[in-house]
């Protein structure tokens, strides 16, 4: 075969071959490029583990005085303030329950309290009548069930009004150091940025989790999580340019990344803010921490 004609069949041949291979075709749109973690391939069981592990290690470094944000200073008093809780924040909490426990100390005296006198007292925290209602409630219930005592079991805690698993938990961790995890909005929100789970149910996110960590992780767990919320990973702008663990989180750039702008959106001891106790532990004081202002204090 001529040169010329070998040379022109072979082009012909590659244009056919280039065809057939969907050379026509129109390039695709380039995906974003994703930061952090969510560049990475789908992660096996084992690297999951590894993660998570990871950013509560980290988590522990930059939250070393992580503790319970409401105060207490026993059982009852903790399971009150927790069950008050809801719906408002614990600064809040702590800035009413001075009051209400100088006034009724035990269950016992709040279950025998004029219920009108102590829905004036708790009426800063919000759906008041519903809260006086519970915890008067659980008060008559530990001294008619208990014996005044409130109990260390989850089967038994769950049974008093007003308190679901995640105050259980609370107060079994906490209080009588068994260790519980926590599922608040904050834990819920960053474990499932984290994505830890894909869970939406507070137990089966219970569940997932605590099958990541050793039971004994369980509590502090609980508290970097809920510290790192309400700190950092916020629930409407994130403040992923200021984020100790932004390298290991899938859900990076959801929230501010210019670094400057994100130091603006940091909250309590971070932000050089107070924090919400009264009387927080002497670790969270000594690293800088600034106790809340007494209700009325301005």
């Amino acid at each position: 075969m001529p040169a010329k004609k070998a040379a022109d069949s072979g082009k012909a041949a590659v244009e056919k071959a280039a065809a057939g291979r969907g050379a026509a075709k129109e390039p695709a749109a380039k995906e974003p490029v994703r930061k952090g973690a969510a560049a990475r391939k789908p992660e096996s069981r084992t690297a999951l583990v590894r993660r998570a592990r990871r950013i509560n290690r980290e988590l522990a470094e930059i939250y070393p005085y992580a503790h319970p944000e409401l105060d207490f200073e026993n059982p009852f008093q903790l399971v009150v303030a927790t069950v008050l809780s809801a719906q408002t924040t614990d600064l809040r909490v702590n800035q009413t329950t001075p009051a209400l426990f100088a006034k009724y100390p035990t269950p016992e005296d709040l279950a025998a309290a004029d219920p009108e006198e102590v829905e004036e007292i708790l009426r800063p925290t919000g759906f008041f009548r519903a809260k006086t209602k519970s915890v008067m409630g659980l008060s008559k219930a530990l001294v008619e069930e208990f014996g005044g005592e409130v109990p260390g079991r989850l089967e038994d805690l769950v049974k008093l009004p007003g308190v679901g698993r995640k105050t259980a938990f609370v107060v079994l961790g906490n209080a009588f150091g068994r260790p519980g995890i926590t599922v608040d909005t904050h834990f819920q929100r960053l474990v499932r940025r984290w994505r830890w789970t894909e869970a939406t149910e507070p137990d089966k996110i219970e569940a997932a989790v605590g099958g990541l960590f050793p039971k004994s992780d369980w509590t502090m767990l609980s508290h970097h999580v809920i510290f790192h919320g309400r700190r950092i990973c916020h629930a409407r702008k994130p403040a992923c340019g200021a984020c100790p663990i932004a390298p290991l989180c899938p859900a990076y750039g959801e929230g501010e990344t210019d670094p400057e702008k994100a130091k603006k959106l940091l909250k309590y001891e971070k932000g050089g803010f107070p924090g919400q106790r009264l009387n927080p532990p002497q670790s969270y004081l000594d690293a800088g921490g600034r106790p809340a202002p007494p209700l009325g204090a301005g």
